[in-house]
């Protein structure tokens, strides 16, 4: 694996990935636990989305158990085709623990659709894990995490190509700590890189960069997820990128102000390319990489939304109307992405 990346097909040399989306979910199951379980009782949770109803039900504003169910891979196929098709590559596919991970799926849709796809491993939040997991140490979860990049993940041979995407919730809890802690174990020992997603609270990525160093986290190889969902203020965003990790605007396409999941403003498109635009002209050209986290059926192309290759169709002419490089993009979508996901010897 050393100097290679870790595909769900097997390892691949760095320079075979092309333009590749570090964060995306292909085939996964994001519905809250307390939702699928009112659905059982209350079909208007499981309306089907249709025309009509799309657009509410993507708006987030009413609850729905099935929008956050991607578990058909015919479908999956087809999206990643356009994907394909549209100049994507690679994708890092970030189901977890908790999200309904589908190691051997992922296999069939990567070699029909010709995408490559990088596997995550880890548990996500408190509220998605098994809660058997509070019985668990911190070694025996590193445990998990080396198996998964080093033999295979959830009982399967594929392995996992990067740890995470690392569930925090906030305030953090005493359980998501020691999956972090298992993680930073799995990272000192794999040299992969480390991706997590944080609360919804401003300051909490730079609590998150204060645990790695104490416990010995490699800081360059450590990407801050959602951060365009979780800093709003210039002061926090340059102190973030001032510790050296890697700052990730992974919800492009995502344009309702509405946030379900906390009281905020949710910037739309524009403003996320302006805030990257600040991050460039200050000199952290690599420190930034890109995505669209879709996790749900309403972001697909099958069911009106923008698809995996928004970015490709809309979002690259859009930095370069807006002055951006080839050389700013290629760092972004290439060179980045490239690094990280190369394991080291």
């Amino acid at each position: 694996m050393a100097g290679h990346v870790q595909t769900v097909l097997g390892a691949v040399p760095p320079e075979s990935l092309g333009p590749t989306l570090m964060h995306e979910h292909v085939l996964c199951d994001i519905t809250p636990p307390a939702l699928r379980q009112a659905s059982a009782h209350r079909p208007e949770l499981l309306q089907p989305i249709t025309l009509v109803s799309r657009y509410d039900i993507d708006y987030g504003r009413h609850p729905h158990a099935g929008k956050t169910v991607m578990l058909d891979r015919e479908l999956a196929v087809a999206e990643l085709g356009m994907f394909r098709a549209e100049g994507g590559a690679t994708m890092v596919e970030m189901t977890i623990g908790g999200l309904a991970p589908d190691p051997e799926g992922l296999v069939e849709v990567s070699r029909r659709s010709g995408v490559q796809l990088v596997m995550g491993c880890g548990q996500y939040v408190e509220d998605f894990q098994d809660p058997a997991n509070h019985a668990r140490s911190v070694e025996d979860f590193a445990d998990e995490m080396i198996t998964a990049m080093r033999h295979g993940a959830w009982g399967t041979e594929v392995r996992a190509g990067i740890i995470g995407e690392i569930g925090c919730s906030a305030p953090w809890t005493a359980l998501e700590r020691r999956v972090m802690a298992g993680a930073v174990l799995a990272q000192q020992e794999t040299g992969a890189a480390l991706t997590i997603h944080p609360g919804v609270h401003p300051d909490q990525p730079a609590e998150i960069i204060a645990f790695l160093r104490a416990h010995g986290g490699h800081i360059p190889r450590t990407i801050i997820d959602h951060v365009d969902r979780t800093i709003f203020d210039d002061d926090r965003l340059f102190a973030l990128a001032d510790t050296g990790c890697i700052l990730e605007f992974d919800l492009f396409g995502y344009e309702h102000a509405y946030w379900s999941f906390a009281p905020i403003n949710m910037p739309n498109d524009g403003t996320r390319i302006d805030t990257i635009r600040k991050l460039l002209d200050r000199g952290h050209t690599e420190q930034i990489v890109i995505s669209q986290d879709i996790c749900r059926l309403t972001r697909l192309r099958h069911y009106g939304g923008h698809g995996y290759g928004h970015i490709f169709r809309n979002i690259i002419p859009f930095m370069r109307e807006r002055g951006f490089s080839q050389a700013e993009l290629d760092a972004m979508l290439v060179e980045t992405p490239r690094r990280l996901l190369t394991l080291p010897g």
